[in-house]
């Protein structure tokens, strides 16, 4: 694939990632969880249910106010999101299932493994002078159970780590984006953000006047007429854009 010099279109002085879908297969433990909790079939669609799961979490997120970061909403929130899905695919499960496989569905996070290329690309970039971080939503302490999985601590500060529940303002909100420019002393046309959801990555980073690469691995289409600068289906793809 012929794909364009992110360097020389938009010489980014800072890079950032979300983290669900972006930075490791978060489709691995909604497999796991299903198939542990419900005994669903090797051919079930688990890509397309996952789809359908990510947009029920970001529609429910949304009627919420934000990403529910504690208490009921966020318990309601996590099983509606598992329910509204089952059903579209013909499994009817109680509410009680649905929190047994949001349980799985957590445990199984925290064994996750970066996408290949992902490490190195993050140390490259902070090897040529890039700045690099995570904007990620999500309740804190969740987020860095994850981030610290998938051993990002060990190359990204803690001051670069940027996490909704925490800060107070959730994607696709821009001031998310606002203020981790204002918080690096850079205005948003200097940063480049990747990320994988149209809706909370893409829609929101372009709304903040940030450079955005759309992380499309999973090849599936725009969701309104917005322009992400990039799309890049690989980290190969994504270090050729941005090295």
């Amino acid at each position: 694939m012929n794909i364009p010099s992110l360097q020389a279109a938009l010489s980014p002085q800072a890079v950032f990632f979300d983290v669900d879908d972006t930075l490791y297969d978060h489709l691995i433990p909604f497999r796991q969880a299903l198939q542990n909790v419900l005994h669903t079939h090797e051919q079930f669609p688990y890509e397309a249910a996952y789809h359908r799961m990510r947009y029920y979490s970001d529609y429910l997120s949304a009627q919420a106010g934000g990403t529910p970061t504690h208490g009921t909403v966020l318990l309601e929130m996590r099983r509606n999101r598992f329910k509204f899905t089952l059903e579209e695919f013909g499994l009817h499960v109680t509410d009680m299932q649905a929190d047994k496989v949001q349980e799985e569905y957590l445990q199984h996070q925290f064994t996750i493994q970066l996408f290949d290329g992902a490490k190195e690309l993050i140390k490259q970039l902070k090897d040529s002078g890039v700045t690099v971080g995570l904007i990620t939503n999500g309740p804190p302490q969740h987020q860095m159970q994850k981030i610290n999985a998938l051993g990002l601590r060990e190359i990204i500060p803690a001051e670069l780590i940027f996490i909704s529940g925490a800060v107070g303002i959730t994607k696709p909100d821009r001031g998310l984006f606002d203020h981790v420019a204002e918080q690096l002393g850079l205005p948003a046309e200097a940063c480049c953000y990747i990320g994988d959801s149209w809706r909370n990555d893409v829609i929101g980073a372009l709304n903040g006047g940030w450079n955005v690469i759309w992380f499309n691995h999973r090849k599936v289409g725009p969701e309104s007429e917005h322009r992400p600068h990039f799309e890049a289906a690989s980290y190969d793809e994504l270090a050729s854009l941005l090295l």
